[in-house]
């Protein structure tokens, strides 16, 4: 190792950023945020961009949904008491942005996270609840994640864990699940010309809704081109 890899390793700082653990866990409860929607509407995938608490007692979220349903999600969501006000805010051929405000009734489970000394790496939704990929500094945190929700009476299964060091993080910038999907679509042929599987196939191989999977393999090959190649903010300016 070169002595600059050895200088940009060094910090003053208390440090979690050696060994920890990386686990996938699904999270669900009646009044989870959007929990109501998901129940009604479940061929739409649900993935939060970013929230917000813009004055106390008021967080704003925002909600990237890809489907085709979005009709009938937009009426679940006049009916969800975990939220309110929703709109509207953006709209693409694959997904609809939309943003929400939070209710008092929504149970929020990301100050959990935080409280353990985790950090949430992706959040999406499932057909029965969140799946939350997230680090941790050690299992003990887990463990007391598991506490804490258990006193919100959410219900917490550990899907996938794995430590951080144990050279299996695959590639940076990539989720799990990210990596997950382009491996089978590589393995299958998905790339291939023509295609040996398509994404209908795809998302029934994988077990998620096939809504998904094109917003997934969107953003996973835009992270995997944004991380491999010599690309900058500065890149998508015009010139």
């Amino acid at each position: 190792m070169s002595t600059d890899a050895i200088v940009s390793e060094r910090t003053c700082l208390r440090s979690q950023a050696d060994g920890g653990i990386v686990a996938e866990v699904r999270l669900d409860h009646a009044d989870l945020a959007l929990r109501p929607t998901l129940g009604r509407v479940s061929d739409v995938s649900v993935e939060p961009e970013y929230w917000t608490t813009v004055r106390p007692g008021r967080t704003l979220a925002y909600l990237a949904v890809s489907g085709d349903r979005f009709d009938e999600f937009e009426s679940a969501l006049e009916l969800d008491p975990t939220v309110r006000d929703p709109v509207l805010v953006d709209r693409y051929p694959d997904r609809h942005v939309y943003r929400v405000e939070l209710t008092e009734r929504a149970i929020r489970f990301t100050p959990a996270i935080a409280d353990v000394g985790g950090r949430v790496l992706d959040i999406s939704s499932s057909r029965d609840g969140w799946l939350v990929q997230l680090r941790l500094p050690d299992r003990d945190a887990l463990v007391a994640l598991n506490e804490a929700c258990g006193e919100l009476d959410v219900s917490f299964s550990v899907n996938h864990l794995r430590t951080s060091d144990d050279g299996e993080d695959g590639v940076v910038g990539l989720t799990a699940k990210q990596q997950d999907l382009l491996t089978v679509a590589y393995e299958e042929g998905y790339f291939d010309v023509p295609r040996g599987i398509s994404q209908d196939e795809l998302a029934d191989r994988l077990g998620v809704s096939k809504s998904a999977i094109s917003q997934r393999l969107r953003r996973a090959i835009a992270e995997l081109c944004r991380s491999t190649l010599s690309v900058t903010d500065d890149a998508d300016q015009p010139h």
